[in-house]
């Protein structure tokens, strides 16, 4: 009896983070339900930093500031087992490190946004920390249920941002689009949960895998579920051929939610992506790995190829998010501690570097959906050169150049191909970054060596004291990163350390 109870005070005490940013998120909407009241007659300008809303977004940022302060008490939080629901490990850890910081990230560029567009602030960005609590119950879900409930939080509250700016046809039309195909990909992966419940009589991962291990797993039923997980973390990921709907989405969508979704959703999808793989299906590598390489070979060929002819900048790094969702699927086929480091390392430099270059986007776009060309980027470099210099750091280490916090991230993921033997995987990810660099190079070439079509093209670039803040983290990252990366790595690996050993050893099957 008492240990039935310090299982379920333990399972409270590992859920806190993510029931401070629910708790968080409702204070947060009916403050904007109050404010908006308030401010039905009220048409004066306000300054975007500090009012229009933005009361709603430093509120939800102490938020976030709270949950962080909770994710690293949880490291003197010792766990009872290593079966629970809930995994109180490295890996989830540093895996809601990198979701808070892309939430706090997403918050301080859409200051000005949400105020132009006249969005109402206290669903937006409550609606930001419910859909980041559900990505860290994804991250740390030791169950395929959880695994699901989460993905599910995390969706539903996406699916609403996409679809937020009511007044604009296309963030209509890409939230449909979203939810549609959504709920049709959730369907794959609710079946593939069935089938491996068929298959093995549990939906926890531990016990998934001591099935697997021991060979009671029926191997048809086995393989079903298998493929039909794939296909669900697929859509999630925006693995090629399940892609279809990334590209209209990220265009559509609100630009701060775009970069929201194209770092954190994707970032959340992979970790529970690994978890499940690595750790409940570690067994059935030879059934699996020859799906995993084909969809990264695929993906990073596909999507690099038809993002060097996108002249739309957001449509352009939706192609962007999909090729380097290849680069980390190589990490799921190498499934060893190496590749696991790398793809957290990634992982945290993607969120960075992606938001950062969407934050410009935003803001050479008027803070609005207008200007998303490539030309439109003419001259932007000496018009404006220091986030001319902080977007052509963004895209290079995008691209992978050396000397940013990109280049080091797929070193490591090569690493992690190389221990596992992938050279011909690996082969592909060096050719496909380097035919990468002909599109971001493009935008940075746009910049710098050609003529503004207008004296004041560029002169109403706004960029708030909130943004200024996001880009100036976000450039630290990436080129601290890139020079300094063995903190971040050491972290990343003492973070994974066991990791894969937990459907061997530590669940008493190697001894």
């Amino acid at each position: 009896m008492e240990l039935d109870f310090s299982r379920q005070l333990h399972f409270f005490w590992a859920l806190v983070p993510e029931m401070i940013l629910c708790a968080w998120g409702m204070v947060v909407l009916l403050a904007g339900v109050s404010r908006s009241q308030k401010e039905q007659d009220d048409t004066a300008p306000r300054d975007p930093s500090f009012g229009g809303g933005a009361d709603m977004g430093w509120l939800a940022l102490v938020g976030v500031l709270v949950a962080a302060v909770a994710n690293g008490w949880m490291y003197g939080l010792e766990e009872i087992g290593r079966d629970g629901m809930i995994a109180v490990d490295g890996f989830r850890l540093f895996a809601n490190w990198i979701f808070l910081l892309a939430a706090a990230l997403t918050i301080l560029v859409s200051f000005a946004y949400v105020y132009r567009q006249r969005l109402q602030a206290g669903e937006f960005y409550g609606l930001i920390l419910f859909s980041t609590a559900g990505m860290m119950f994804m991250a740390g879900a030791r169950d395929l249920i959880v695994v699901f409930l989460g993905l599910e939080v995390m969706s539903i509250a996406v699916y609403a941002l996409t679809a937020f700016n009511r007044r604009d046809r296309r963030s209509a039309e890409a939230g449909l689009k979203y939810f549609l195909l959504g709920a049709f990909a959730t369907g794959f992966f609710l079946y593939g949960i069935t089938l491996l419940y068929g298959a093995t009589g549990s939906t926890n991962i531990a016990e998934i895998a001591r099935s697997v291990s021991s060979g009671q797993a029926p191997p048809t039923l086995l393989t079903l579920g298998i493929a039909f997980l794939t296909i669900g973390f697929g859509f999630k990921v925006s693995a090629v051929p399940f892609h279809m709907w990334t590209p209209d989405v990220y265009e559509g969508a609100p630009a701060p939610v775009t970069a929201f979704m194209s770092a954190a959703v994707k970032a959340a999808a992979f970790v529970a992506f690994l978890r499940v793989f690595m750790v409940g299906l570690d067994a059935a590598y030879d059934t699996w790995y020859p799906l995993m390489w084909w969809l990264a070979a695929i993906t990073m060929v596909a999507a690099n190829m038809i993002a060097l002819v996108q002249s739309n900048v957001k449509r352009m790094l939706a192609y962007s998010s999909i090729a380097h969702a290849g680069y980390l699927l190589v990490a799921v086929t190498a499934a060893n501690e190496t590749a696991a480091a790398g793809m957290l390392f990634y992982l945290l430099v993607y969120t960075v570097m992606n938001i950062g270059a969407f934050a410009i986007v935003i803001g050479v776009a008027h803070q609005a959906e207008e200007r998303l060309q490539v030309e439109d980027y003419a001259g932007f470099g000496w018009a404006q050169p220091t986030i001319g210099v902080l977007l052509t750091i963004f895209l290079l280490s995008l691209a992978g150049f050396p000397g940013t916090g990109g280049f080091m991230g797929k070193i490591y993921l090569l690493q992690g191909a190389a221990d596992a033997q992938l050279w011909f995987l690996s082969v592909i990810l060096v050719l496909t970054t380097i035919a990468s660099y002909w599109y971001y190079l493009r935008v940075a070439w746009f910049m710098w060596m050609k003529r503004q079509m207008t004296e004041d093209q560029h002169d109403s670039v706004i960029v708030p004291l909130p943004m200024r803040v996001a880009l100036v983290t976000a450039v630290v990252i990436v080129i601290y990163t890139g020079f300094f990366p063995s903190a971040a790595l050491d972290f990343a690996r003492a973070s994974v350390e066991g990791f894969g050993a937990m459907s061997g050893s530590m669940l008493g099957l190697g001894q």
